[in-house]
C-alpha cells in the first residue's frame, strides 16, 4: 500500500474531529514530518487560524503576508527553507475552488519536500473534502474560523451560504460579505448542475435577528422552488408569496437572479430589486441594467418574467449590494459606480475569489471608518465558456 493511499484512508477513518490528529500520525509515520498545522481562513478572510482545541495555543497567522498567506491566495503550494536544511511546505486545503485554509508541514529537508510536494498537496486536498463532511457533525473547524464572536444573525447567515468561491472549467466564482462578523440581511446563494448555473444575490432589509429571519425565508423559498425544477420567474414569483404571505407587506427583500446555460453561454436574469451588477469586458467596466421588478414579498401575487442575458468568454462580472454602491464617505460622497468601475479594473488580474475581499477592502477607505453601519456584498463571477467539442 503506498503512502498516499494510507494518508487518505487514515483521513477518511477518522472521527470528525480527530482529522488533525489523524494526519499528523501518518504524515509523521510516511513522510517523516515533523510537524503538521491545519489553518482555517476566517469569516473576514483576514487571518489563517490554527484548528486546536479551545482555547486556541497558537496564534493566527496573516492571510496577506505570511507564507502560510501566499499559498492560500495564489492556491499554489508554498515551500521555506530553512538555514538548518529543513523545510516547510505549506498547502491549500481546498475543496472544488472553494477555499478553507492551509495545511503547514514541515519535513526534515529540502530534497523529501520536492519529491513529495505534489504528493502532499493531494492528501490537503483529501483533508479539505473530510473538513467540509466533518462539519456536519462536530463544530472544530467552525470554531477554528471565528476570529471573534459571531452575532446570532451573522452566524444565521452564514449557515446558509453555500461556500465563498467555487470553481468549473466555465466558470470561477468568489463572493464576500461584511461585516463578517456581524451581516443582516445580505445573501448569495449558487447551484450548478453539468449544464446550468443558478445564482441568487439579495438584498434583505432591517437589522440583527429580524433581517437574517427575512433572508432565511426567502432563500429557503428560493431553494425550494429550484429544486422542484420550476423556472426562474416562477422561483420569485413563489418565494414572492412565501415572504408576503408571512410579513404581508411590511418586510421584503431585493433579489437579483441568475440562470445561466453553460453550453449556451446565455443567462435567464429576473431583477426584483437592488443589487447591481458591472461588467468588465474588454478592459472597460460598464454597468449592466436590466428591467426592474419588484422586491419579493412587497406586494401579493406579483408576477415575474425573465429576461434574457448573453455573456462572453473573458465577461468579468460585479454584483454588489447597496450596502456598496451607496456607502457614503465622511464628506456625504457615495461610492457610486465610477469608484466601483475604478475598483474593478484595478483588481483584473485577481482570480475571482480574491476580488470580492479587495473591492471591500477599498470600500473601507472611501468610507473612512473599518466597521460598516450597513451589510456590503460583493460577487464575482469569470466567465470562460464551453469550448466546442
Amino acid at each position: 500500500m503506498n503512502r498516499f493511499v494510507t494518508a487518505e484512508r487514515a483521513l477518511r477513518t477518522a472521527a470528525p474531529h480527530e482529522l488533525l490528529d489523524a494526519i499528523r500520525a501518518v504524515l509523521a509515520d510516511q513522510y517523516g514530518a515533523e510537524d503538521v498545522e491545519l489553518f482555517m481562513a476566517d469569516y473576514g478572510l483576514t487571518v489563517l487560524q490554527p484548528v486546536s482545541v479551545l482555547p486556541h495555543t497558537m496564534e493566527p497567522v496573516s492571510v496577506h503576508n505570511s507564507p502560510a498567506g501566499r499559498a492560500f491566495g495564489s492556491q499554489r503550494p508554498y515551500r521555506e527553507d530553512a538555514e538548518d536544511g529543513r523545510a516547510r511546505l505549506h498547502l491549500p486545503v481546498s475543496v472544488r475552488g472553494d477555499r478553507l485554509g492551509v495545511l503547514s508541514v514541515t519535513l526534515p529537508g529540502t530534497d523529501a519536500a520536492r519529491e513529495w510536494e505534489s504528493e502532499l498537496a493531494e492528501i490537503a486536498s483529501v483533508l479539505g473534502h473530510e473538513v467540509v463532511v466533518a462539519e456536519r457533525d462536530t463544530d472544530l473547524y467552525l470554531q477554528a474560523r471565528r476570529r471573534d464572536r459571531l452575532t446570532l444573525a451573522a452566524e444565521m447567515q452564514w449557515q446558509l451560504l453555500p461556500g465563498r468561491s467555487c470553481s468549473r472549467p466555465e466558470y470561477e466564482l468568489g463572493a464576500q460579505l461584511e461585516p463578517a462578523y456581524a451581516i443582516y440581511g445580505d445573501n448569495f446563494d449558487w447551484s450548478a448542475t453539468a449544464d446550468r448555473l443558478m445564482l441568487y444575490v439579495t438584498n434583505g432589509m432591517g437589522e440583527g435577528v429580524e433581517a437574517s429571519l427575512l433572508t432565511s425565508l426567502a432563500i429557503n423559498a428560493l431553494r425550494n422552488a429550484r429544486r422542484a425544477g420550476i423556472s426562474l420567474a416562477d422561483q420569485a414569483a413563489l418565494a414572492d408569496q412565501a415572504v408576503y404571505a408571512h410579513y404581508q407587506g411590511r418586510s421584503y427583500l431585493s433579489v437579483l437572479m441568475f440562470d445561466f446555460d453553460l453550453a449556451a453561454g446565455r443567462a435567464s436574469v429576473v431583477d426584483a430589486g437592488s443589487p447591481q451588477l458591472l461588467r468588465l469586458r474588454d478592459g472597460k467596466v460598464e454597468r449592466v441594467a436590466f428591467e426592474a421588478q419588484l422586491p419579493l414579498g412587497m406586494f401579493d401575487e406579483t408576477d415575474y418574467v425573465a429576461q434574457d442575458f448573453p455573456v462572453e468568454p473573458g465577461d468579468r462580472l460585479v454584483c454588489v449590494s447597496d450596502g456598496v454602491h451607496a456607502v457614503a464617505s465622511p464628506k456625504g460622497e457615495s461610492y457610486g459606480d465610477a469608484a466601483l468601475a475604478r475598483a474593478i479594473h484595478a483588481t483584473r488580474l485577481l482570480p475571482a475569489a480574491e476580488v470580492p475581499r479587495a473591492i471591500l477592502r477599498e470600500l473601507t477607505g472611501h468610507r473612512g471608518e473599518a466597521v460598516p453601519d450597513d451589510d456590503a456584498l460583493v460577487m464575482c463571477l469569470d466567465w470562460y465558456g464551453r469550448r466546442d467539442g
